[in-house]
């Protein structure tokens, strides 16, 4: 799918399902990687995840579109259009959009490096992403030293 029939979809979903236009961008970020879409509050833009759409399909795009124009009618009507509000909740399930997009497990960063520390005095074994500084932390057990492993 291109912009073009991306930002078609969008005027088309906004006609039908809110009965309201949609003037403004839609278009698609490649960068997105945690979010299936979002709505620019400065430009009014809408910017989607292209790979919710090669992961999960047509349906969930859809979904991730009337959830961005809801943030979108409700900004313009100077309405509360943020996820806890309650004008932003009705919205969203009266035109069947998604609250949560489905995960991109492809795209999940997964640390490789993982440092294992273990206490010299009752042995408890600590997992940490990041080192630490052996001379400043101790366990959390039995104030015993720790040691990388």
């Amino acid at each position: 799918m291109t912009n073009e029939e991306l930002q078609r979809l969008v005027e088309h979903i906004s006609l039908t399902s809110f009965n309201k236009p949609f003037v403004h961008q839609a278009r698609f970020n490649p960068r997105l990687r945690t979010t299936g879409g979002r709505y620019l509050l400065q430009s009014h833009h809408i910017e989607c995840n292209p790979h919710q759409l090669a992961v999960h399909g047509k349906e969930a795009l859809v979904k991730i579109i009337k959830h961005e124009l809801c943030h979108y009618h409700l900004h313009l009507e100077g309405k509360g259009y943020k996820h806890r509000d309650k004008d932003f909740i009705l919205l969203l399930n009266q035109v069947g959009g998604a609250r949560y997009c489905k995960e991109i497990t492809s795209l999940k960063r997964i640390s490789t490096k993982q440092y294992t520390y273990k206490c010299k005095t009752c042995g408890t074994s600590y997992k940490r992403k990041r080192r630490i500084d052996t001379t400043k932390y101790v366990c959390g057990k039995c104030r015993g030293k720790l040691v990388l492993k």
